[in-house]
């Protein structure tokens, strides 16, 4: 793996959505509308979107960089593109982290675009700092682009790809703490929660609305998400096909 390599992968992806324009507005567009449609729902009621928002906030980018990852990279393995790069001296690192430093960057846009108008327009106010919780947004998005570098290695087809998302991401929203709070779950389902990454990406963004100052149990859940999205992207690595059968 090498610096070069990596970031001329990453260069290729973002021209790539630079001439792709849905896909662009399937990053920042949807989830900035999302955010606008829970504030008008819960518009004039005490406090429920500074309660909601926050941990949605980081949930809608980490889905929605989940499924254009997956079907991207999934894309460039059944259409050849990835077995002729590979040919190169490119190793399947560079591949990886180029396209997590691509979709990174736009993770960053997205996370700045729909954070400021939740903090500004929608009127969102949490006790913690605005800006960590951009930066948690920021890490979602992150780790959504992680976790479907590494679940496209499983699928075929792009079909397979989006199936994947119901299978990754729905019981993860169920556990989160975002219904029932994490330490009312039963048991099993409190242990089973503590293995999965959204619950520590809500986590952090609940402390934010509740806490001003920074708790060390802030710091350990954004700690987790880290290690989850480099765990993700190494699982990647290793597990990438060059081609689909």
């Amino acid at each position: 793996m090498t610096l070069r390599r990596t970031t001329a992968t990453a260069r290729r992806v973002l021209r790539q959505l630079r001439h792709d324009p849905r896909t662009v507005g399937l990053l920042v567009a949807v989830p900035a509308v999302l955010m606008g449609i829970l504030a008008w729902m819960l518009h004039g009621r005490d406090h429920d979107f500074d309660t909601f928002g926050p941990p949605l906030l980081g949930i809608f980018p980490l889905i929605v960089m989940f499924l254009v990852t997956s079907v991207a990279t999934l894309r460039e393995r059944t259409s050849g593109t990835l077995e002729r790069l590979l040919t190169m001296p490119l190793a399947k690192a560079d591949f990886v982290v180029g396209y997590g430093l691509a979709f990174g960057l736009t993770a960053v846009v997205q996370a700045l675009v729909v954070s400021g108008l939740c903090f500004g327009l929608y009127g969102m106010h949490v006790e913690g700092s605005a800006w960590l919780v951009v930066v948690v947004a920021v890490m979602d998005a992150l780790l959504g682009t992680a976790l479907g570098l590494s679940v496209s290695a499983l699928a075929t087809t792009e079909f397979q790809a989006v199936q994947f998302m119901p299978a990754f991401i729905l019981p993860q929203l169920l556990l989160c703490g975002i219904i029932v709070p994490r330490d009312q779950l039963p048991t099993v389902l409190h242990w089973v929660s503590d293995a999965l990454p959204m619950s520590y990406a809500v986590g952090a963004t609940q402390q934010l609305s509740t806490s001003a100052t920074v708790t060390s149990t802030f710091v350990v859940d954004v700690a987790v998400v880290a290690a989850f999205a480099a765990g993700a992207l190494v699982l990647g690595a290793t597990t990438l096909r060059r081609r689909t059968p």
